[in-house]
């Protein structure tokens, strides 16, 4: 892994009418051209996406969109892919020109702020257009840090990266993967099954980021494949503290594990560490409802080339198959695309999201809720297709409560 990975990067969104500068400010704070820029308006096309160390926040990635004042069939689409970002960005900066700053930007703001995003006002090109004072005093009255820029002369970069600094600041606290359930000395296993979707000669990045949250935290992590954990469990001169397997080897696995050890999977971590778990756990529930023929979205961040034993596309299929006995209807999307009607599904199924953001996923499960559609994760549906949902969610006391509620409201 050569940088820190997309979910535990602070995420910085770039917004504004068409030809504002938000590309040349990008290029600017990052002392490297990224973002095509041109006085032509409508350049950028697609969200650019450049991950960077923003000292002193961190790892951050910054996203610079079309203008979203776009128009025409393309301008649309444009406007789209913009809308998009909203989602997962955790704070916006909203970019004008001097001391232009009208019911454009202030719906973009309170947009913003509807979904308690922090916001950075920056009046832009102030080289060629002054900012007007009286804005910078009635912006500051409304909590927006606004900053005037010059990013042809690097002007007020410095001060840019301090008004990041304090909008980021409530974004900043560490949320737990593995540190509060495996305290520091004590074992964790993990189990990572060597199979098709295992990248050569490395792990994938739940695995990868579960062994170094258990380094950072002075825990001990234990790797093992699935056939060796019976010899792994047999060496310890304590039962482990807890262990994290592959959800497509649960129902080998917890075979294995003696009951009064603790057992997840790497895809129920995530979902907790990335979304609301305890309503991905009342979630699949709504497995138990299907029918033949019912729709069923299957939602992956990431982007790898699906292989003919594909978790999402082969295996979770097959099995919900079994379980409902007929074939279900199934699509899948990947990447930041999300429909807007969720209405014609019965149930969505998304990854463990670890090349998404935290904001992204619970954007998509308020969506869900709104529409009255259960969302799930894999992990946790595998687990309750292999009937050890309670075991699996036992580590995360707040899920598995939720779960038991849910049945006794259901029965």
């Amino acid at each position: 892994m050569l940088g820190s990975p997309k979910n535990l990067r602070t995420h910085i969104g770039l917004f504004g009418r068409r030809n504002v500068g938000k590309s040349s400010l990008l290029n600017a704070l990052v002392s490297t051209p990224v973002s095509l820029v041109s006085a032509e308006p409508g350049t950028t096309t697609d969200p650019v996406e450049k991950p960077m160390e923003l000292l002193p926040i961190g790892p951050v990635l910054f996203i610079d969109t079309a203008g979203i004042d776009d128009y025409g069939a393309l301008g649309e689409l444009r406007v789209g892919r913009t809308r998009q970002v909203l989602d997962r960005v955790d704070i916006g900066v909203v970019v004008s020109v001097g001391g232009e700053w009208g019911p454009f930007e202030r719906d973009l703001v309170a947009e913003l702020q509807r979904r308690q995003v922090p916001v950075v006002a920056v009046l832009a090109q102030v080289d060629a257009v002054p900012a007007d004072p009286q804005l910078l005093t009635d912006l500051h009255a409304q909590g927006l840090n606004p900053v005037a820029v010059s990013a042809l002369h690097h002007h007020g970069l410095h001060e840019l990266r301090l008004a990041l600094q304090t909008a980021a600041g409530q974004e900043l606290a560490e949320r737990p993967l593995l540190a509060d359930l495996v305290p520091p000395g004590k074992v964790c296993v993990l189990v990572v099954p060597v199979d098709k979707e295992a990248p050569k000669g490395r792990l994938i990045l739940p695995q990868a980021q579960a062994a170094r949250d258990l380094l950072d935290h002075g825990a001990i992590g234990l790797v093992v494949q699935d056939r060796e954990l019976p010899l792994a469990l047999a060496a310890l001169r304590e039962p482990p503290a807890l262990v994290v397997t592959d959800s497509q080897a649960f129902g080998t696995v917890a075979q294995m594990v003696p009951p009064e050890v603790p057992l997840t999977s790497f895809s129920i971590v995530f979902a907790r560490f990335e979304g609301d778990l305890p309503a991905m756990a009342k979630g699949a529930l709504a497995l138990d409802r299907l029918q033949p023929g019912d729709a069923v979205l299957l939602a992956e961040q990431c982007t790898h080339h699906p292989n003919d034993d594909d978790i999402a596309r082969v295996k979770i299929p097959r099995w919900l198959d079994q379980k409902v006995g007929g074939p279900l209807r199934y699509e899948y999307l990947r990447g930041h695309q999300f429909p807007d009607d969720i209405g014609p599904y019965k149930v969505i199924l998304h990854c463990g999201n670890c090349t998404g953001n935290r904001r992204e996923l619970l954007a998509r499960q308020r969506a869900a809720a709104r529409q009255g559609v259960a969302l799930t994760n894999f992990g946790v549906a595998i687990a309750h297709l292999k009937g050890i949902l309670d075991r699996a969610l036992a580590p995360f006391p707040q899920a598995l409560q939720a779960v038991q509620q849910a049945r006794q409201e259901q029965a």
